[in-house]
């Protein structure tokens, strides 16, 4: 660095200090970097780029004069600050889910519960499209029956209706069975994950300190049946 680009930064330096409400006058003092103690009444020039100590008439240190920095430098710091920053923010953000994690389960019991009731639902829906397919299949045995009577021939535009709405219902339920089983199986995921934290943290892990949990694909979307499928 220049000494001029250095003189220039002290000045901006100590002027950007004093405005922050320390005294510009005092001693300073300062070990250069081929170890040369100086001492001074002012800011010292040599010294711009390293850190100096601002005394007292008694020796005893008043306060500290930081390096000049260049553009470049203090953009380095500022990111430097701005990471450190996020990275506190995340740490205070985890510690929070995990004691949040271990009101909402103080034991395992309580865990089980709440993975056995999220599975519950998922459960009930399965169920209830396997029922809907046993009735749309009995709702099939007089159409198909009916069609016999057409064979070789085209069949009336009534009754291909009423087949291809039978068979569109059937698929839209097949699907909603598949979201389902994937979703129970997303559910013991995250429920797993949970767990293995929570018996960490139940042993004495303090809070924040162990590893984010995984982010789980989210749920499948709920196919939604073509006109009259649902019927």
């Amino acid at each position: 660095m220049k000494p001029a680009l250095l003189v220039t930064g002290l000045l901006l330096t100590t002027a950007s200090w004093a405005q922050d409400g320390a005294p510009a006058k005092g001693i300073y003092s300062c070990t250069t970097a081929d170890g040369r103690r100086l001492t001074s009444d002012r800011p010292i020039a040599e010294c711009a780029a390293r850190e100096q100590r601002m005394l007292n008439a008694d020796g005893s240190q008043r306060a500290t004069l930081q390096p000049f920095l260049s553009p470049e430098e203090r953009a380095a710091k500022d990111a430097a600050e701005r990471r450190a920053a996020a990275e506190r923010l995340a740490q205070l953000d985890a510690a929070r889910r995990d004691r949040t994690l271990m009101l909402r389960y103080p034991n395992e019991a309580a865990h089980q519960r709440a993975r056995s009731a999220a599975l519950d639902d998922s459960s009930k829906a399965l169920h209830l499209s396997e029922r809907r397919i046993k009735e749309l299949g009995a709702d099939r045995k007089p159409l198909t029956q009916e069609a016999e009577f057409y064979k070789g021939k085209p069949l009336p535009a009534k009754l291909k209706q009423a087949l291809d709405a039978n068979d569109a219902s059937v698929e839209a339920q097949q699907m909603l069975i598949e979201n389902q089983k994937a979703e129970s199986v997303r559910i013991n995921a995250r429920f797993d994950a949970e767990l293995a934290r929570l018996r960490k943290l139940w042993a004495g892990a303090a809070p924040g300190s162990l590893p984010p949990l995984e982010e789980l694909p989210p749920a499948l979307p709920t196919h939604t049946p073509k006109p009259g499928a649902s019927k």
